[in-house]
């Protein structure tokens, strides 16, 4: 799977829990170990984002989690809180 992809399968699965999907934005950074997805939301949808005791982002990141991207690093999803 590539980059663009993961990106399009995290938007798929964030857009209908937030209010604001114009807001949705997704950076990516590259380490040694990792390919790092900086999910933003607007401010007030990174409550629904998170879920309660992290309920929902735990079940994004294992979805996310699952997909195997081309080379060897691995994909990590940051849920930024500004």
């Amino acid at each position: 799977m590539t980059e663009a992809n993961v990106k399009q399968l995290i938007i798929a699965i964030v857009k209908p829990l937030v209010s604001d999907p114009d807001a949705i934005k997704i950076t990516t950074v590259q380490d040694a170990h990792f390919l790092n997805f900086n999910l933003t939301v607007a401010p007030n949808d990174v409550g629904r984002v998170i879920g309660k005791h992290g309920r929902v982002a735990q079940a994004i990141r294992t979805v996310v989690y699952s997909v195997r991207i081309d080379g060897p690093s691995k994909v990590r999803l940051n849920i930024v809180d500004d």
